[in-house]
């Protein structure tokens, strides 16, 4: 158990006759960010409601920092973080005063508060705004000011719910950095996002929550591997051409409009060389050629039915 950071078995959550977690199995290895994705309603509040003991399973069993978060609640509280889809500060007292009153409310001594809340604010590049109410902040400081709060006690297990949620992309790839940082330091993440690309940078292990199940769970590269459809697609001159290409391979999807043809391959060195060669055999060529793989998109399109603009 010391190297499991979360352990989930048969996780159930009704509301009266609707099922919202029917039956959960996880395992997050400690110092790994483990990412949960799912539509709306799919149960990822829910689940991470329950891991932090905000709520309480109908049944089944969950490990947190190896205490029972049933029997050991306090200890499981002592041992996580975490930080919501929106910021938890307070706007009127300056950054510093947010961190002065998570370390009273750890207990800390006069000293190594004061030196826990200069690390923090050091770490997170907010020294010289630390004199400056949190309503002064733009959102990617109000959200590192959240996250530095959360590390006051320094958590083991940190829940992450969408934390760059309305972030612009530069203040979006400061907080992967920052959260790569403290999986280094043997912190273990676990993510919400609404963002697949996120989950493809920073997620060691992802699952796909649907309907209050797990439909699928692993590396965002067995993720993919699971899903049909890395074509090559072929962009013609003309439409003669692209006619002509497409009788050599049946199994293609011309679009006319594009002038594009699109050709299912494994994308192997040896079938991209047979396509090319076939091509140059009837001497036909291709403005443009590229090779898509599928995307974490595509595996939430294929697993849920649902595109990720309803993703949350």
């Amino acid at each position: 158990m010391n190297n499991t950071a979360i352990a989930v078995s048969g996780l159930r959550k009704t509301y009266g006759d609707k099922v919202v977690l029917d039956g959960i199995d996880l395992e997050v290895p400690a110092g790994t960010i483990f990412s949960l994705l799912g539509p709306n309603g799919a149960g990822k509040t829910t689940t991470v409601n329950v891991l932090t003991t905000l709520i309480k399973a109908d049944s089944g069993s969950v490990r947190v920092a190896g205490h029972d978060i049933g029997s050991e609640a306090k200890a499981v509280r002592a041992s996580i973080g975490v930080t919501g889809q929106f910021a938890a500060v307070d706007e009127l007292l300056t950054g510093q005063e947010n961190l002065q009153l998570m370390v009273d409310l750890k207990g800390f001594s006069a000293a190594d508060g004061k030196r826990t809340i200069a690390e923090l604010l050091e770490r997170f590049e907010l020294t010289e705004a630390a004199g400056k109410p949190a309503s002064t902040y733009s959102g990617g400081m109000r959200r590192k000011l959240d996250l530095a709060m959360t590390l006051v006690g320094s958590p083991k297990v940190i829940f992450l719910d969408e934390p760059t949620t309305g972030l612009d992309p530069r203040s979006r790839r400061t907080m992967w950095s920052i959260i790569s940082d403290l999986v280094a330091d043997g912190v273990t993440i676990f993510l919400t996002t609404q963002y697949l690309e996120e989950a493809d940078q920073l997620a060691d292990r992802i699952a796909v929550l649907d309907g209050g199940r797990i439909v699928a769970q692993g590396t965002a590269d067995e993720l993919k591997r699971m899903i049909p459809g890395t074509h090559v697609r072929l962009r013609f001159t003309g439409s003669a051409q692209l006619a002509a290409a497409a009788a050599l391979f049946p199994e293609s999807t011309p679009d006319e409009e594009a002038l594009t043809l699109r050709v299912p391959s494994d994308a192997g060195t040896k079938s991209l060389r047979a396509l090319l060669d076939r091509l140059d055999e009837h001497d036909l060529a291709a403005g443009e050629f590229s090779v898509h793989t599928p995307d974490l998109d595509d595996v939430f399109l294929a697993l849920t039915g649902r595109t990720t603009e309803v993703a949350a």
